[in-house]
């Protein structure tokens, strides 16, 4: 748990001033209430992209609301653990959740959910969007996405990829695009992130779908060969690297961050949140603390994040349904 601290909050008050919209339009009819605090509940753990999009998340409330913030940080199950706490939690508007992309494929992975992710939270905004990169390692004779797949299918079965772990969207990008395109690429899943970028930068594996956080330091190095990106479109951040739909139409995975609380809380709260986040991810703050994860602040309202949410469920559930993926 981490509490923000009086010099950053009274940074972010100083903000407010500086254009934010005025605390008072935010806070009309009782919510947040005077000293209020709001917690934040990230599935996983400090220091991932989204801990870290919810810290900041928290900064900015904390300086628009004019309200103490506190970030929890309840890891397990693929970030399941924490979006039960909310889904059981309180209505009033107090705890809100850092909605992960497994809020869209656990229900699929998991043999049993203790809560229903369709009916108990409500997704209220999209906060940011982050791809994942497509690297292989030095040494293999492709420097293209079209390359790979041509690679992969004269020898089928002999390339493999590192998965941070069954139900990652690190496993689902390569699954996805081994469906799409029809290649046969060897999984090779490791527990957590940090072992499967060792073996790709050593070369014991022969690719992978990382978080482009994670690696693309490692690609601008040229300690791995970056092939593009998952998102539908280039990265803001990083131009250089085409997007793989490029090649393989209609390819898309997009790791994002947003807000969800639990269901039952009154409309005009969450409409205040959603408010909030449309002002937020204009704020050059977070903007510019989303450039260090290469990630795109979005501000996508309820309407919109929600429709994204069941394509991507739609999308997510046949894949994992039809190749029997299951998080044991």
């Amino acid at each position: 748990m981490s509490r923000i601290t009086r010099r950053t909050f009274a940074a972010g008050v100083g903000a407010v001033a500086g254009g934010l919209a005025a605390p008072a339009v935010l806070r009309a009819q009782g919510y947040p209430g005077a000293g209020q605090t709001i917690r934040f509940i990230v599935g996983f753990p400090a220091g991932g992209a989204q801990d870290i999009v919810g810290r900041v998340v928290a900064e900015r409330i904390a300086a628009l609301w004019n309200i103490p913030t506190l970030v929890e940080n309840v890891s397990g199950a693929g970030g399941n653990i924490a979006m039960d706490r909310v889904a059981k939690g309180p209505t009033d508007g107090s705890q809100i959740m850092i909605i992960p992309p497994g809020f869209t494929t656990n229900q699929f992975l998991y043999a049993k959910m203790p809560f229903d992710p369709d009916k108990d939270i409500i997704p209220i905004a999209n906060i940011a969007n982050i791809p994942n990169l497509l690297c292989v390692k030095k040494g293999l004779p492709v420097k293209t996405t079209a390359e790979l797949i041509a690679y992969a299918k004269a020898n089928p079965g002999k390339l493999n990829y590192a998965s941070s772990g069954i139900g990652t969207s690190i496993h689902l990008s390569a699954e996805l695009f081994k469906s799409m395109t029809g290649t046969n690429i060897v999984a090779v899943h490791y527990r957590g992130s940090a072992p499967a970028m060792t073996d790709i930068l050593t070369g014991n594996v022969d690719l992978i779908f990382d978080n482009i956080p994670s690696i693309i330091n490692h690609a601008r190095a040229g300690s791995v060969i970056p092939l593009g990106v998952t998102t539908p479109k280039r990265s803001i951040h990083a131009p250089e690297y085409p997007t793989i739909g490029d090649t393989v139409p209609g390819f898309d995975v997009t790791s994002f961050a947003g807000l969800g609380v639990r269901a039952g809380t009154p409309k005009d709260i969450c409409t205040k949140i959603e408010q909030a986040a449309a002002i937020i991810c204009k704020d050059p703050q977070l903007v510019e603390r989303m450039k260090g994860l290469v990630a795109e602040a979005s501000g996508e309202g309820t309407e919109t994040f929600s429709a994204y949410i069941t394509a991507e469920r739609k999308k997510w559930g046949k894949l994992i349904g039809d190749l029997k993926i299951k998080v044991e």
